[in-house]
């Protein structure tokens, strides 16, 4: 058994739909070979619910469109020594900066008074505030490696993971796209 201390590795998803911790799922398999060379310190993933002072690999999904994803997004980029922007939310913006294009009042009407037939009101407790523009993660902080697609597949994420693990800067241009 070896003595090396593992990598430490933290995730977490801000305004998106899941997929890309859906992917990271998907390694099926390979998941016993990576948690046999990392530890998963934080993550929806995990049980553990304070993201550690130091982590090696920070790895973000979705973008920043509210006040509490901007504030994870930046206590990741505090804490991780390296941190991916995984999934076209987290490197563009994607879906959720399609609200970009309205009023943000008329969203709200829209999701809470329009298409409600019971009690429609605009919620106004336990709510985080919205942000405008929505913006991807690097629009926030500093990304180091950039992973696109919709969600990136798992064979994408395992190239990534791999390299980054045997000491290499990897290319995820190489093996995912903005959409794929």
């Amino acid at each position: 058994m070896s003595t090396e201390p593992k990598i430490t590795v933290a995730t977490a998803w801000l305004d998106g739909c899941s997929g890309c911790h859906m992917s990271f799922l998907d390694l099926d398999e390979r998941l016993i070979e990576l948690v046999a060379q990392v530890e998963i310190v934080y993550s929806p993933l995990v049980d553990a619910k304070e993201l550690p002072e130091q982590v090696d690999v920070g790895i973000l999904e979705g973008s920043i469109s509210s006040e509490d994803d901007l504030e994870k997004a930046r206590l990741f980029r505090e804490r991780c020594k390296l941190l991916i922007s995984l999934g076209d939310c987290a490197v563009t913006g994607n879906v959720p900066a399609m609200r970009n294009h309205f009023k943000l009042a008329d969203v709200f009407d829209r999701a809470y008074r329009e298409n409600v037939t019971l009690q429609p009101q605009i919620p106004t407790r336990n709510v985080p505030a919205l942000l405008t523009p929505v913006k991807p993660v690097h629009g926030e902080v500093k990304v180091d490696v950039f992973v696109p697609g919709c969600p990136p597949s798992a064979d994408a994420i395992w190239a990534v993971l791999s390299e980054l693990i045997a000491g290499r800067v990897p290319d995820p241009n190489a093996v995912t796209r903005f959409g794929a």
